[in-house]
C-alpha cells in the first residue's frame, strides 16, 4: 500500500497480478472474441447472482442488467487499467447499472388478463414470511449511504473479498471493515424499527 495524496483511508489500488486475466484482457484489446467468452464464464455467475440478489429475487430484470453491465464494460475497456481484478471492475459497472434502473422513472403496462389462481399449498406462509423478510433486508440495503451500500452488496450479495472491495474502491481494506462494520449497525437499527 503506498501514501494517497487523496487523504486518509484512501490508496492507490494495486494493479491485478493474476497473469492469466492480464493476457486475457490484453487479448481482449486485440480483439480475441474468445477471450471476452473466457472472461465473461469467469466472472457472470458473481454478477449475475449479485444483481438477482439486489433486484429481489427477479432474474430477468439480473439478467438484462448483468447483459448491459458487460456491454457497458465492453464500451469502457480502453479506460480499465487492470487497477483491480476485472469481476470486481465488472461488479461496479453492474451495481452502477442497477442504481440507474432503480432511479429510471417506471412505466406502468396494464394488465389484460388475469394471472389464474393456484392453489397456494401449505408452506406458502413460510414462503411468504421468507419473502418479507428478504424484502425488509433489500429495503434497508437500499436505503443505506451509497458507499456503505456499495461495500454491503459487493461484500455480501457480490461474495467479493474485503481485499478486492479495497482494490476497486481505492481504499484500505481497514477502511472497508470500518464501512461494513458501520453498515452492519445501520442495517440492525432499520431492521428493529421495522420489526412488526
Amino acid at each position: 500500500m503506498s501514501w494517497n495524496p487523496d487523504g486518509p483511508g484512501r490508496r492507490r489500488s494495486a494493479m491485478t497480478t493474476d497473469p492469466t486475466e492480464v493476457q486475457l484482457l490484453a487479448a481482449l484489446r486485440a480483439g480475441d472474441r474468445g477471450a471476452a467468452e473466457t472472461l465473461v464464464a469467469a466472472s457472470y455467475r458473481t454478477i449475475y447472482a449479485s444483481l438477482y440478489r439486489l433486484c429481489g429475487g427477479d432474474g430477468e430484470l439480473a439478467a438484462d442488467l448483468t447483459q448491459e453491465a458487460y456491454r457497458r464494460a465492453w464500451a469502457s475497456l480502453g479506460r480499465f487499467q487492470g487497477e483491480a481484478r476485472f469481476v470486481t471492475w465488472v461488479y461496479r459497472i453492474a451495481y452502477n447499472a442497477f442504481l440507474n434502473h432503480v432511479r429510471r422513472p417506471r412505466r406502468l403496462v396494464p394488465l389484460d388478463d388475469e394471472a389464474p389462481v393456484t392453489d397456494p399449498g401449505p408452506d406458502l406462509e413460510e414462503e411468504l414470511l421468507l419473502g418479507r423478510e428478504s424484502d425488509r433486508l433489500r429495503r434497508a440495503v437500499l436505503a443505506l449511504p451509497e458507499d456503505l451500500r456499495f461495500t454491503v452488496t459487493a461484500r455480501f450479495w457480490g461474495e467479493r473479498s474485503v481485499a478486492d472491495i479495497a482494490d476497486g474502491e481505492g481504499i484500505t481494506p481497514a477502511a472497508v471493515r470500518k464501512r461494513l462494520k458501520k453498515a452492519l449497525h445501520l442495517l440492525a437499527l432499520a431492521l428493529e424499527e421495522d420489526s412488526p
